[in-house]
């Protein structure tokens, strides 16, 4: 039996899935699905086709699945998924997909949303996601599993963040950026690799010491950034190496950092 307090207002039509705790002056949307044992602590709206996953944690005022901000939405019906056991915190904003962009935000499991940060239109976010506060994930944009954004970052629109990769406090980042790469600065550049993440995670000494060799072959190499990237991947058998590889070789609307 969901616990709903008595001043939140619930749409007819809106799903509320079993243990359910939904707290003071919450709003619900008629197309709104919630998982099993989701919990929307206070002053939440939830609103759009709009589908959150079982054990997520939503606080206080933030505002996940109203229109993009994007002047072009005429009011077409697109969609937000988020999945299971995420923690939205305070004042976060995530909108639902624009018919331009494929109609779908999605945010996968078990990522954390730290106050006052923002996911935009048609982005599609990993699992184990770390966003810091307020920072901002512009339209279009991949972010890849085990990404950490520092605190007050901008992602610019259709960037790709690769898989492990760590964005330092305050950066700007304006193109891609490779697996396990550590990007910092007012204008991020790519200054390294994310080498804690790579120990936290418990990555093989091996695998380490290949992807520092592949990083310096991007930096220093012979060829542009694209035929490095080929010849790393004929030459090495490590799978993270391989991970880098396939990133930098495929599809992209933006350029990459490329290693200062």
């Amino acid at each position: 039996m969901a616990g709903i307090h008595p001043s939140a207002v619930i749409a007819d039509g809106a799903q509320v899935g079993a243990d359910c705790s939904i707290g003071p002056f919450c709003v619900i949307g008629a197309d709104v699905v919630l998982g099993d044992g989701v919990t929307l602590k206070s002053h939440v709206v939830v609103d759009g086709d709009t589908q959150i996953g079982a054990g997520t944690v939503v606080f206080p005022f933030s505002v996940i699945g109203e229109i993009p901000q994007d002047l072009k939405f005429a009011g077409e019906k697109t969609q937000l998924r988020i999945g299971a056991r995420n923690r939205i915190r305070e004042h976060v904003t995530i909108n639902t997909g624009t018919a331009q962009g494929g109609g779908i935000t999605r945010v996968g499991d078990d990522g954390l949303f730290m106050a006052g940060c923002h996911i935009a239109h048609d982005a599609q976010i990993g699992n184990r996601v770390i966003i810091v506060n307020s920072s901002a994930v512009a339209g279009h944009c991949v972010i890849e599993d085990d990404v950490i954004i520092g605190g007050l970052c901008g992602v610019h629109q259709w960037v790709r963040i690769g898989q492990g990769a760590i964005i330092g406090a305050v950066t700007m980042v304006t193109a891609d950026v490779v697996p396990h790469g550590l990007v910092q600065g007012p204008r991020g550049v790519l200054d390294g690799l994310n080498l804690v993440g790579l120990k936290r995670k418990g990555v093989d000494r091996a695998d380490i010491t290949a992807l520092r060799a592949a990083f310096q072959m991007l930096k220093d190499g012979e060829g542009n950034f694209q035929d490095r990237a080929r010849k790393l991947g004929d030459e090495t058998d490590s799978a993270y190496v391989q991970d880098m590889v396939r990133f930098i070789l495929g599809p992209s609307d933006r350029n990459f950092l490329t290693p200062g």
